[in-house]
């Protein structure tokens, strides 16, 4: 898990080409989800013990800078999402039509990529790779 999610916070942070298997996105929102629990968690635990709105402000904004951080590798592993599906970057504006868009939205981020090369790229997850992942070879 957090080998994905290295790769996609620190190597491909800006990379908005090439493909994102489905286990590094979800493993990458996984992550980013626990950062994000951990850092709220701390907040409110420091304001009850240092006991003033000061620590917790400072705890806040580290929260906040660590969200903006994160906003572009998140951009950018959702876009090679897509693209491991065959389609366009532009796609993640579906989660914006109202009710119907973030259910769609999801449904594409947990279909199954193309298999074998496609517009965007070489297929990122060969047999071998399966195989290794799923622990068979170990």
């Amino acid at each position: 898990m957090i080998e994905w999610y290295k790769i996609a916070m620190f190597q491909n942070y800006s990379n908005f080409s090439g493909r994102a298997r489905r286990s590094e996105y979800w493993y990458f929102r996984l992550a980013t989800a626990v950062i994000f629990f951990a850092l709220i968690a701390f907040a409110g635990l420091l304001a009850i013990v240092a006991g003033g709105a000061l620590a917790f402000q400072i705890a806040m904004a580290i929260f906040f800078i660590y969200i903006l951080l994160s906003v572009i590798p998140s951009l950018a592993v959702t876009v090679r999402r897509m693209h491991d599906l065959g389609k366009s970057g532009w796609n993640v504006l579906i989660s914006f039509i109202p009710l119907v868009g973030p259910i769609w939205f999801l449904v594409l981020l947990a279909t199954e990529g193309e298999h074998g090369e496609n517009y965007y790229g070489p297929d990122p997850k060969s047999t071998i790779e399966e195989i290794d992942e799923i622990g068979i070879n170990n």
